[in-house]
């Protein structure tokens, strides 16, 4: 969600180029033409219709991810004065969750979630995902077509976030759902007012479907990462429910929604580029490297924000405490003072050190978990459907500006099965 900035701007700061510019379906499409004339213009500008300063350097989006506060949810209080008072309820559980806390609280809070996704437990995860994707592959080989986010890059991900949460892995249908709703309040409310009503029921949905598993795990305890926070204690006190459901909700909603992204434009990305397809196919070896490069290439996470904890010099600029600042992740990945030929793919790039999962002390910890999903997902779906390609129709993006993704990506292939 946008920060919401107490102070205003002269005018005289105003610049001609914005961010706000993304609403148009056109620049939604391909976002990186307009990043790199942001940067051109100025790495650290004051986007007047976005009232706030966007930054699409490297080495100053890395700045503000290390330096700038992320304590930036809007209040129900806030949100009353802007008008949005019906988005309450989420703003309740939004201020409550880690993505939107500095340390200590975060620390700690991040520490705890954390515990659940460490490379060497998720690694150990690798053959149950394997065997996840191939269930999938095999229910929609006889039709020699798929739209790939509904039959696969929504349900991989949303079946292993659940079982690592301690929830029933059939119900992650519903829970997806979810977590898109709650992504694009996230990522996008304030630009799909028409949405509102309906995005607050499904995070109330969500809340006391959480609400009913926490009683659950206390009449039958299991493991997954609910157990582990209902536990849990913070500076010596216990977890409220509250707190549990929201640190449940944003961490479910990270686990699937980047990993969706990931699989489906990562997949575009190589179908669009003809000589990376096969290179992957056919050399392994170059997997990891390449996940990495897709995540650069196409970033899930487009842009965050922040805010000033004190008057500071940014850029050159004077920046205002509590002014807000949007930090372009996916600008910086194209930055060419950080990675050479920055708009070619190359999926064996060296040194790639790209910000797709942030930076600093909100670094995405399901990183390990996505990369894992991601090498299994391209491996098998390259590996098993012959003749992969898409279908002749134009692609449609989501409507969140910060998480970039498609609604739907139909493809087809031959309908015999690769070993």
């Amino acid at each position: 969600m946008s920060a919401i900035a107490d102070v205003a701007t002269p005018d005289s700061l105003t610049s001609p180029p914005s961010l706000y510019e993304l609403l148009d379906p056109d620049v939604l499409a391909d976002p990186y033409p307009l990043y790199h004339r942001l940067r051109e213009h100025d790495p650290v500008f004051w986007d007047a219709p976005l009232h706030a300063w966007v930054v699409t350097s490297y080495s100053g989006v890395k700045d503000v991810l290390h330096k700038l506060s992320a304590d930036r949810a809007p209040t129900p209080e806030q949100l009353k004065a802007k008008g949005m008072h019906a988005l309450k309820p989420a703003a309740e559980i939004m201020v409550r969750q880690m993505l939107y806390m500095d340390a200590p609280a975060h620390t700690r809070l991040r520490g705890l979630c954390a515990s659940a996704f460490t490379s060497r437990r998720v690694d150990s995860l690798r053959e149950h995902i394997q065997d996840i994707a191939d269930r999938l592959v095999d229910r929609v080989l006889p039709q020699g077509r798929m739209d790939v986010i509904a039959d696969f890059a929504n349900p991989l991900p949303a079946i292993v976030a659940a079982e690592l949460m301690g929830l029933p892995a059939g119900d992650h249908e519903q829970l997806k759902s979810w977590s898109a709703d709650f992504a694009e309040l996230i990522g996008n409310f304030q630009h799909n007012p028409d949405r509102a009503d309906e995005l607050v029921r499904s995070a109330a949905d969500m809340t006391e479907y959480m609400r009913a598993a926490m009683r659950g795990q206390a009449r039958c305890p299991h493991k997954g990462l609910i157990p582990l926070l209902m536990d849990a204690s913070v500076d010596g006190a216990r977890l409220d429910d509250d707190e549990v459901i929201a640190n449940i909700i944003i961490t479910m909603v990270g686990g699937q929604e980047t990993t969706t992204n990931l699989i489906a434009n990562g997949l575009v990305t190589l179908l669009k580029h003809p000589a990376a397809l096969p290179r992957l196919r056919d050399d392994p070896s170059i997997t990891e490297s390449a996940v990495e490069e897709l995540l650069r290439y196409e970033s899930p996470s487009q842009h965050t924000s922040r805010l000033v904890p004190h008057d500071m010099t940014l850029g050159g600029k004077e920046i205002r405490k509590r002014q807000a600042v949007m930090a372009v992740m996916a600008a910086a990945n194209r930055d060419p003072a950080q990675f050479p030929d920055p708009d070619r793919l190359d999926l064996a790039r060296p040194n790639n050190r790209h910000l797709a999962f942030g930076w600093a002390a909100h670094f995405c910890f399901g990183a390990p978990l996505a990369r894992i999903e991601g090498q299994v997902a391209f491996t098998t779906l390259l590996r098993r459907l012959r003749n992969l390609a898409l279908e002749p129709r134009p692609l449609a993006w989501r409507r969140n500006l910060a998480l970039r993704g498609m609604i739907a990506l139909p493809v087809t292939f031959d309908r015999q099965s690769a070993s």
